[in-house]
């Protein structure tokens, strides 16, 4: 008499010595060795195969801790998950796009702000969490501001600095004459790309402005308003598949105008009011975003947007608000690819 197994997943009867089905998801279908795509069985989990990818430099711990913590919560609701470092040098593109993980993952964690490599994977087949097109517009700064602006959602008023690939150069008078009429001091001056309050000034005065824009001058930056009210303080919030999850008020140490965890601020748990809520969401579905971290100033007639992150870190925002970020995630992650989390 021959005895036989059947995969709970997707039914098909299990041959040899075999213990377990290698069928997998892809598109919200199980496919299994034969190729055959079928819809699960009702009621199971399917067992998933995901890629996490960090920046191949940056070894702060963070970045590290936030990969180890998807990578945990993901395997709690049934996936598998691999973190590597960009490098590997996974696509190429050519005669078409090659890819070398499409057919191994299901989905890729992109954390990483390298908008090449996200391009390449996503056209490659994968599905990325968050998408390409979201990392890439959530990673420029002025482009996140002008499309925010544009859907008429409020963010401080902000003006581009002209791109200077000349050696020699120097800042133009003329160009912060304008900067000071429109935005007079203090005065926020941050380049286009940068996170954890790296590449953010303020400058108090012209002399100050001026050292700025000299340092910043063959840099993607911007000029823009000082949101007094919101001095030293701000709301970092954390949205999942499009819904607010929790948010936080961030205060900045003594000495400092920036409020971000990673300069040195404090954060408690903060009550996020209707207008707030409704207001990330809008923000979320504009950029597009499974995850966000969104920041909000106060200003003088309600919350301002200051800028949205597509792949923000939440230790910090975990260890302030007893909020399970990472498991909120991951369970989002495996519900999209068409699992039960």
């Amino acid at each position: 008499m021959f005895g036989f197994l059947m995969c709970s997943l997707c039914e098909n009867f299990l041959s040899g010595a075999a213990k377990s089905c290698s069928c997998r998801v892809k598109n919200g279908k199980l496919r299994s060795e034969n190729g055959v795509d079928k819809l699960p069985r009702a009621g199971y989990n399917i067992l998933m195969k995901g890629l996490i990818v960090i920046n191949a430099y940056w070894r702060a711990e963070c970045v590290t801790e936030q990969a180890g913590r998807i990578k945990e919560e993901l395997e709690k609701a049934g996936a598998e998950a691999e973190v590597r470092r960009n490098g590997f040098l996974p696509c190429s593109a050519g005669r078409g796009i090659v890819s070398e993980v499409a057919g191994s993952c299901d989905f890729c964690v992109y954390l990483d702000k390298d908008k090449y490599l996200s391009a390449l994977l996503e056209a490659g087949g994968m599905r990325l969490f968050d998408t390409h097109a979201a990392i890439a517009l959530c990673d420029d700064k002025m482009a996140t501001y002008t499309e925010l602006a544009r859907r008429g959602i409020p963010v401080p008023r902000t003006v581009p600095a002209p791109l200077c690939y000349t050696p020699g150069s120097v800042p133009s008078a003329d160009m912060l004459d304008k900067a000071e009429r429109l935005f007079g001091y203090p005065m926020v001056v941050k380049t286009s790309y940068g996170s954890g309050g790296k590449g953010v000034y303020k400058a108090d005065c012209r002399a100050e402005l001026e050292d700025i824009e000299r340092r910043l001058l063959f840099s993607p930056h911007m000029f823009q308003e000082y949101i007094r009210p919101s001095e030293g303080r701000d709301v970092r919030v954390i949205t999942i598949g499009g819904k607010v999850l929790g948010a936080m008020l961030r205060r900045a140490p003594e000495g400092e105008f920036r409020s971000n965890i990673a300069a040195g601020g404090s954060g408690t748990p903060f009550e996020l009011d209707d207008a707030g809520r409704e207001l990330c969401e809008r923000v979320s579905s504009v950029v597009g975003a499974d995850y966000a971290g969104i920041d909000l100033l106060f200003g003088e007639d309600g919350y301002v947007v200051c800028e949205v992150n597509s792949n923000a870190f939440f230790g910090g925002f975990e260890r302030a608000c007893g909020v399970n970020v990472a498991k909120a995630y991951a369970e989002h992650i495996v519900r999209t690819m068409g699992g039960k989390a």
